[in-house]
This record gives C-alpha cells, structure tokens and sequence, in this order.
C-alpha cells in the first residue's frame, strides 16, 4: 500500500482535489472552475455564498473518489489550503450570519473610531498613526460594525474562511497560525492572538472570544464527520491536518525553507516570500507571516494585481490572440507568450509600474506607463506588464534583502505565469538569478500533502520530505549582460518612479473622488457642463 494525501487547494478563480504520493507524483486530480468566482452587490465588493466552496468540495471529492482505481483507500489523511484575508461571521450555532468577504473586496469603513490617547502618541511617535489608520478603514469587521450593527450584535465567531470549512469537515471550529492572514487582532511573531495592550489591535479590536481555537501547524484539527463524509465521499473519521495559507503552502511546496532562498508567484496577486527563523516586518510596520514549517516565517511582498493584468491584457488588447487560440485549441497566453521574443529587453523605453490597485503601504499609488514613442506596439505593452511585475518583485526582494541582511541566491517559481519558459527566462535575467521550476505547477497542493505526510510521520522532517516529493524539472540561467541592462533600468528609472509620480497619484485620487460624487447625482445642468467641459479639453 502506497499511502496517499487527498489535499483541496481552494483558490480564487477554481478549486483542485488531488491525491498526492509520497514522491511527490499527482496521482489523480480533479479541477471546477467557479462559473461565477465572486459577485458584487455594489461596486467594489466580493463576495461568495457560504455553502459554495463547501458544496463544491464536496462535489469534487466524491468525483475524484469515482476517478481513482482505488477510491480513498490508501488515503492517510486529508489537508486543506485557501485563499487569504476571506471572513466570515457565524452565531452562537456556528451558522452563516454574512456571505464569505474575500480578499478581492475593497469596501472601506467611512469613519474611523477614535483611538485612546496613550494609542495616538504611541503611534505618532513610531509613526504609525497613518498606517493603522489605513488598516482600520480596509478591515472587513469594522466596516460590518459600522454598516451591519446588528449582523454585528449576533456574531459569535468571527472567522477565516479555512476555519469555517474545518468546522463543515470535522466539527471543530480550529485553525493554526499559518492560516490567520488577515484582518484580524493576530499577534504573528508569537503566534498568538494580540493582546489588549497590543499598539496593534486599535486596527481591529475584536474579542479574543469571538476567535477560533488555534492548534499547531501539522495537528489534527479533526476527523471527517458523518455527515460530511456522506456528501463529499471522504471516509468518515480520516484526520484533517492543519497546514496554512495557498502562498504558504506554495512557499513549501517550492522547497523554500532557507535563508537564500526565495519563492515568487505569479498568480492573480504576484508575490515574493522568503523563509526566515528571525522574525522581520519585510516592510514598516506589516507583518511577516507565519510559515507551514514550526519556527519559520514568511515574509512578503506582494503585487495585488499581479498576472491578473494578462487577463486585463488579454480583454483589452488581444482580441486576435483570443480568435487564433480558438481555432488551434491553445491558450491565448501561450500565443502571447511566444511572440515575448519579438521584443527586445527593456521594451525599447516603455516601462509599467504595475500598480492597478494600491496596496496599505502605498494607498495613492497608480498604475503609470511611461516612455511611449511611436515604435511601440501592443505586444510591448505586453512584455512591459510582464517586466513591469519583474521590476516590482525585484524592488521588494532588495528591500528585505537590506531589512534582514539576508541574500538570495535561488530564486523558485509557482503560478500560472511560471508555465511560460519565456516568463522565467525574463525573470531570471531580470533578477541576475537562476529560476528555477519543478515538477508540478500544483506547488500550492504539493506543500499541503508535505505538512500532511511530515505530520502522519511518514518522514522524519521537512527536509526528508522535500528531498523525496520535490524535484526540480527546469532551470533558467540569467544572461549576463541583459541582467545589467535590467539593473540599469530598475536603478535609474524605475525606483525612481513612484516618488517623482506621487504628487499627480495624490491629486489624481482627489480628483477621482471628486468626480465619483458627481456621478452619485443626478443630472443637473452643472453636471452637464463639467460633463462637456471634460470634453472640450480631450478634444
């Protein structure tokens, strides 16, 4: 008998089930992509039905129980791995008060509760005040607390989503650390939730009470019910091992537990994690998070809209690559893709800071393509998007290089992106750093089934594990000279871009603003001449 993990890796677009062996093979597999990922009540939202992720595990491990020649016999144990900073509030019966808030959603408190006064001097010396501030308005709970009060008044946990999925599988309404990524009153050095005197906790102050029960990363959160077992054909009584986030479990997946090492993803958000034993802020005042592995974190830079502008592209711009992918039944990406070798390193001039949506650090920040002259096409537009995230990367890999005197000197990829040979060449030429792919893009599924067999002691370590389950199928040597000719690019241009830009990024987001409350109006005459004065002046 060959022991088995049946892992669900939940994302943002689709959701895998896989059964993964002790040599890091993908024994079976089955994928749904969501019909709809999310709908939006009002511009700006995102949000999903509480029973649809669970409905649709379950719909997936009784289809992938059908698939193997063997049902879930050698299964050992199940994991399970989601999406960030997604919440939700249940009663006093653990029943859904909200829909699942996701990560993609950008509602904002209107008004911020005033801070004790000991918090505000605390926090304008370490300089603080303006962050916190930032966090408060973006945190989901404060916002229900503002708008939903008596959604509020009935809450009696207040979760993520991991955690409510384990309590639909098991009972038990428990999490470990590396799952608390969000919003919430988390204290991540110590793996703890924050105490009341935490400076921190004025961002979201909610009781400790109302949180989960957490447990080590590697324990049993619990055994499959019953009735869980019924609806998804997972064996009843099968332990649930906790792992950790999906960039997590990604992180692990990839092998990355050392100090000079480095994992990118180039999915939806595009994001640079180290592993690290000393705890580091990778930027002021945010946190690092808690690793899969005890005692490791991870700390991150993350692009919000990262490859989810090769959507954007593709939508926009690539109508004909869309057309001719149709007719040889390929991926409009790969089209794309080949035709990167067209174009020169450095898109002769045209350089994109990939900043569609502005992130806590940098809240006025924009996307801005400079360098436009008239030898360019749409396909630079396309490398530049792509060099674009390379330079963004780049910058938050030198920033937690000088933050924690660590150096990298390996750099792994995971992500749709990473399937491109010409996207990993481009990185690696870029970072000046060989990029290195291994023998799975299910690296996020890959890290689960790791915690899961270290934790059923079917290896000593993570190292024994890692040495059996990853593999490394490809790796791209950077090219000297283009990597000095990026080096060049990134110190004399675009570093120095978001400084030089965030006066107009300011009075941009004053103006937008401006306009939002005119479109919230109806129509009166002083619209209609701001409307054609706008006119006049495009004209």
């Amino acid at each position: 008998m060959e022991p088995l993990i049946l892992t669900f890796d939940l994302g943002t677009q689709s959701m895998r089930g896989m059964l993964v062996d002790k040599s890091g093979n993908i024994v079976s597999m089955v994928q749904h992509k969501y019909v709809q990922p999310y709908f939006s009540r009002k511009p700006g939202w995102a949000e999903q039905k509480p029973e649809f992720y669970y409905k649709t595990l379950c719909e997936i491990g009784k289809e992938l129980k059908e698939k193997n020649e063997n049902g879930y016999d050698d299964v050992i144990a199940v994991t399970l791995t989601t999406i960030r900073d997604s919440c939700i509030c249940l009663d006093k019966n653990y029943n859904p008060l909200t829909d699942v808030i996701l990560w993609l959603d950008s509602r904002e408190t209107r008004t911020i509760k005033p801070f004790k006064w000991w918090v505000k001097i605390a926090l304008k010396i370490v300089r603080m005040d303006v962050a916190l501030k930032r966090q408060y308005q973006v945190t989901k709970a404060n916002w229900i607390i503002e708008n939903e009060p008596d959604i509020w008044s009935r809450t009696k946990k207040f979760v993520m989503l991991p955690t409510y999925l384990n309590y639909l599988l098991t009972g038990e309404l428990k999490d470990c650390p590396a799952n608390m990524i969000g919003h919430i009153p988390f204290d991540y050095r110590n793996g703890t939730w924050q105490s009341k005197n935490n400076l921190k906790r004025c961002m979201c102050d909610i009781p400790e009470e109302m949180m989960c029960d957490l447990v080590c990363t590697e324990d049993v959160i619990g055994y499959i019910t019953k009735e869980s077992s019924e609806l998804s054909g997972i064996p009843e009584g099968l332990p649930l091992i906790s792992t950790g986030s999906d960039k997590g479990c990604e992180t692990l997946g990839l092998s990355v537990i050392h100090e000079n090492q480095a994992a990118l993803s180039f999915g939806t958000t595009a994001t640079i994690q180290f592993a690290t034993r000393k705890y580091f802020e990778p930027e002021k005042f945010l946190p690092a998070y808690p690793g899969v592995p005890k005692g490791i974190f991870n700390p991150e830079i993350q692009i919000y809209r990262g490859y989810w502008l090769i959507s954007w592209f593709k939508r926009e711009f690539a109508a004909k690559e869309c057309v001719e992918a149709d007719m040889k039944d390929c991926s409009a990406e790969e089209l794309l893709n080949e035709r990167l070798r067209e174009i020169e390193p450095g898109c002769d001039g045209l350089i994109l800071q990939p900043f569609w949506t502005p992130g806590v650090i940098k809240p006025n920040a924009k996307g801005a393509v400079i360098g436009f002259s008239d030898v360019h096409t749409r396909i630079h537009l396309y490398r530049a998007i792509i060099e674009g995230i390379g330079f963004a990367l780049m910058d938050g890999m030198y920033s937690m290089e000088r933050r924690s005197s660590q150096k990298i000197s390996e750099l792994y990829v995971a992500g749709g992106g990473s399937k491109s040979d010409e996207i990993c060449q481009i990185t690696a030429d870029m970072f000046g750093l060989p990029v290195k792919r291994i023998q799975t893009h299910e690296a996020c599924g890959l890290g689960a089934s790791i915690a899961g067999f270290v934790a059923m002691r079917e290896f000593k370590n993570y190292e024994e594990a890692m040495e059996s389950m990853v593999h490394v199928k490809d790796i791209f040597e950077p090219k000297v000279e283009v990597h000095k000719q990026y080096e060049a690019i990134y110190k004399q241009i675009y570093r120095k871009i978001y400084s030089h830009l965030l006066p107009l990024y300011k009075k941009i987001k004053i103006l937008s603003k401006h306009d939002d409350n005119f479109k919230e109006k109806k129509n009166t005459n002083q619209n209609i001449k701001i409307i054609r004065t706008e006119q006049t002046v495009q004209k």
